[in-house]
């Protein structure tokens, strides 16, 4: 069982791109199995603040081979200003970094029906980052997309047009006007730079490194609750988050998985649109939007912002099958005199433990109150010097779980990590 997965237990935003970094150096393989630019994982180092949209994370240690999995969608505009942005030069990253020939494109035309559906949607919009992730997922599903396989086809001028055409077709339904070179900016230029990359059948790769008894590590987009199956439906993304998705994301057989690491904030946040039990409406909310810089990486936007949930905690735990807990931004919560925890729900005046099918349920959450603690913990590494009243939270939230938490981030930066047996 050389494959291990580290994926996010909530709406997304955990911290995974750190975690990936911080990790890396025990690994041999980084692979992204599912999600696209819809995702944005930041790492820093050296005072210096990365974002990755689609390159795993692991793409900074120049031993490690990085994967793009057949799950993931790529945007080939997106893919050339990563690479670009990322330092070293092509020709060294060609060397790190392979794509699977499986992976569908994002089109430009997806885009457009991106922005033409969510406006359409009114004051029911699903809250979409715009980026063509659904219509992208959407092809894939019903059998018409495109790959990356197929740039390095002959033909592929002609494919692209036969799929912008019937994408056409569609928007005529709509009252949505658009600027085609607006949206094509970039994109055959990053056809290019894709092809300076190895494509192949990734999976057979996966599969052969993991026979060789090395070590890989698939790294997850987005969060557990925003599962196409198992989040908050319709408010999800589109595409499977959970650790199932390495599976179907990357080519590999479930008895190859090892430990299964699930990353979650002190706290909660969320992007966009859906239900959110524990959201903050009052000064507490704004301080830790503030505090923890809370605007989202990929679209800027401010995260809504509210206490720990663990019944949601719970069930993604129970879907994932995680077997070691990390907590992230716990440096965020230094200050608060009184710390609240949401143990379960009231529902129609009864508690329940259980996430309700339908977004549109009234959630009340029933919290318990912990002390808070106000020391300074962003220079502490060992976790005996922590506080006394955050050691307590970490306690509290592994009775609760029963999983351990064998990481706390304490900062941004890769060094500000401590890992504790």
């Amino acid at each position: 069982m050389n494959i291990d997965i580290l994926l996010g237990l909530q709406w997304g935003d955990e911290g995974k791109g750190k975690i990936v970094d911080a990790l890396s150096p025990v690994y041999d393989v980084i692979a992204r199995f599912q999600g696209g630019p819809n995702a944005g994982h930041s790492l820093e180092f050296n005072n210096v603040k990365h974002v990755l949209h689609l390159i795993p994370s692991g793409i900074f240690h120049a031993d490690k081979l990085n994967i793009i999995g057949n799950g993931v969608v790529v945007d080939p505009s997106v893919f050339k200003k990563e690479i670009e942005a990322l330092g070293p030069p092509v020709s060294e990253l060609t060397k790190r970094l392979i794509i699977s020939n499986k992976a569908n494109l994002i089109l430009p035309s997806h885009r457009i029906l991106d922005a033409a559906y969510e406006m359409s949607k009114g004051n029911s919009k699903i809250g979409s980052t715009l980026k063509g992730i659904g219509p992208a997922y959407t092809d894939k599903t019903s059998r018409n997309g495109l790959r990356v396989g197929d740039i390095l086809k002959k033909d592929f001028r002609q494919r692209y047009n036969d799929h912008f055409i019937n994408h056409l077709t569609i928007l005529k339904s709509y009252d949505f006007k658009f600027d085609l070179k607006e949206y094509e900016n970039g994109w055959f230029e990053g056809i290019e730079m894709l092809k300076k990359f190895p494509v192949s059948n990734t999976e057979y790769l996966v599969n052969e490194l993991a026979g060789k008894a090395k070590r890989i590590l698939a790294e997850g987009a987005q969060g557990t609750m925003l599962d196409m199956d198992f989040g908050s439906y319709p408010f999800v993304t589109s595409s499977n988050t959970i650790s199932a998705g390495a599976c179907t994301g990357l080519g590999i057989s479930p008895k190859l998985i090892g430990d299964i690491f699930g990353v979650f904030k002190a706290y909660c946040t969320r992007v966009g649109c859906g239900p959110f039990p524990t959201e903050l409406f009052d000064n507490t909310g704004t301080n830790l939007r503030n505090i923890g810089h809370e605007f989202g990486s990929t679209t800027g936007r401010p995260r809504r912002c509210g206490w720990l949930d663990l019944p949601a905690m719970k069930y993604a735990i129970m879907i994932n099958g995680i077997t070691k807990l990390f907590m992230t931004k716990a440096d965020v919560m230094s200050g608060f005199k009184t710390i609240k925890v949401c143990t379960s729900y009231k529902i129609d005046g009864k508690t329940s433990f259980e996430l309700p099918y339908n977004s549109d349920i009234a959630i009340e959450p029933v919290y318990a109150e912990l002390e808070g603690w106000q020391e300074e913990i962003t220079t502490k590494r060992d976790y005996n010097e922590l506080p006394s009243a955050l050691k307590k939270y970490i306690n509290f939230i592994e009775k609760q779980t029963g999983i351990p938490i064998t990481m706390i981030s304490v900062g941004p930066d890769r060094e500000e990590t401590i890992f504790r047996n």
